[in-house]
């Protein structure tokens, strides 16, 4: 390497480290030529299409394409002659059989018009219009009986293992006045798990053969026992693991990481704290939360979140993201080995957070009171994770694509060059990772680099910069985030 590039290397270095953590956080409106009226959750049906489904309260579901210039809204499937609103009652769920590609099977959860009931239904998508839903095909799944009109939790989803999971809450009112949290005969105040690839003689489902009661003791819908209000739930696509917002009382909101079988504590305790011990058992019987806060301030009701797993906010990468709705904070933790290794209050949002949700790159949403569906602002860091070797597709004759992205897909013609080299700086300077004369394979020039030094360790976390560099063609120097 000359002179003349080490020194402008030296100085990428330190205009890139100057700003390495200046970006600040931002939701941003993603669709901002498209209208919503309380948007309560937003999903995509992993097809492969990009499009992304909004659920409305009143009733509808629109879809539009992934794409922040669009006005092409379409309304997927209305159901509003179904349903009550007010309170904590309307479309409340939506999710997408993992099938859906095959099947066109897609599930709702809803309150009934007339008695106020919890209903659980598939529905088809057109055979003539994949933008569009047969609102006559609904086959009823679950309907649960609802005593007040609020705690109605809501969410539905697939777990890794390809199970619907159902949010019920406790029924209502406060303080769970009928028990119905701890009593293992009654589905509120539970999360529900059912194989809907499968019937009975009684049911529109099957029950798997893991779930705690299926030989008894319980109904053998329950999963996990002791919710007080469940509205928003997701899974770790990478881990399997499934975080849980349970709206509290008075006093605390608590994350939890729900497993086959445990009780939470719902009335016997909010959060980690005592609320109502009358027949309670020993605490080591119940499941405490891996996070509370308390409401104070304008804290009042958590808003349950996803695991970031998107590449916009790479330095995000990992953290489980939640908010509150009255505050509108929002905050990242980090759950590992069984514990929260890290947490911090990122920013407060523009407005009061109804829901959190995806897309098909797992890039983060946000569903506002204020009837805009927000996304983060976008990074300048590339981020990787050095837990698994990722690809980078470049070409020389063209500006370079985000190279950590390992759906980049890159087809040219350049002459053949054999000296293409990688090399990696720390945020001093030093070199600690070099890789040179890597193969063309169809018509791309792969680079793989599995986060590690010349000497096969892993690197830490935390700010680097690479250069890229193809015989005399091609010269490309870039910060990035490195992920353990």
């Amino acid at each position: 390497m000359t002179l003349s590039k080490i020194l402008l290397l030296l100085l990428f270095f330190s205009l890139t480290l100057k700003n390495a953590d200046s970006q600040p956080y931002e939701f941003v409106n993603a669709f901002p030529n498209v209208s919503f009226a309380s948007p309560l959750y937003v999903t995509h049906s992993n097809d492969g299409t990009n499009r992304v489904f909004v659920v409305e309260k009143n009733g509808t579901i629109k879809v539009l394409p992934n794409d922040s210039l669009t006005n092409d809204s379409r309304i997927f499937l209305n159901i509003s002659n179904k349903i009550i609103t007010g309170s904590e009652r309307g479309l409340l769920g939506l999710a997408f059989h993992p099938n859906y590609s095959t099947n066109g099977y897609f599930f709702v959860n809803y309150t009934r018009s007339g008695d106020g009931a919890t209903v659980v239904s598939r529905f088809n998508v057109s055979s003539s219009d994949p933008n569009k839903a047969d609102s006559l095909s609904e086959y009823p799944i679950l309907t649960v009986s609802q005593p007040y009109s609020n705690h109605n939790g809501g969410m539905v989803f697939f777990g890794l293992d390809g199970y619907l999971y159902i949010g019920m809450g406790d029924g209502g009112s406060g303080g769970d006045p009928g028990n119905r949290a701890q009593t293992l005969t009654d589905l509120l105040g539970k999360i529900l798990r059912i194989n809907i690839d499968t019937t009975t003689a009684l049911t529109n489902y099957g029950i798997p053969a893991s779930n705690p009661f299926v030989s008894g003791g319980g109904r053998a819908e329950i999963y996990t026992v002791g919710m007080r209000n469940p509205w928003r739930m997701s899974v770790d696509p990478m881990t399997g693991e499934i975080y849980c917002g349970d709206v509290g009382q008075d006093a605390w909101e608590e994350v939890d990481i729900i497993e086959n079988g445990k009780n939470y504590g719902w009335r016997c305790y909010e959060g980690n704290n005592p609320y109502n011990l009358n027949g309670c058992s020993s605490p080591s019987d119940y499941t405490f939360p891996i996070k509370v806060y308390q409401n104070v301030g304008s804290d009042c009701s958590i808003t349950g979140g996803y695991v970031y797993r998107g590449s916009r906010r790479p330095e995000l990468y990992g953290r489980y993201i939640y908010g509150d709705y009255c505050s509108r904070k929002v905050w990242k933790l980090k759950y590992e080995n069984g514990t929260v290794s890290e947490e911090e209050l990122l920013f407060t949002a523009p407005g009061s957070i109804y829901s959190f949700g995806t897309d098909q790159q797992n890039e983060l949403y946000m569903c506002s009171a204020n009837n805009i569906v927000y996304r983060f602002n976008k990074s300048d860091l590339v981020g990787i994770n050095n837990n698994s070797s990722q690809i980078l597709d470049f070409r020389l004759d063209q500006n370079f694509p985000n190279p950590f992205n390992p759906e980049t897909s890159i087809n040219y013609s350049i002459p053949e060059i054999s000296d293409v080299r990688l090399v990696v700086y720390d945020a001093n300077g030093k070199q600690v990772s070099t890789l040179v004369n890597t193969k063309q394979l169809s018509g791309s020039y792969n680079v793989k680099w599995n986060g590690r030094d010349n000497y096969g360790n892993n690197l830490p976390s935390g700010v680097y910069f690479y250069n890229l560099t193809a015989g005399n063609n091609f010269s490309q120097s870039k910060k990035m985030l490195l992920i353990k």
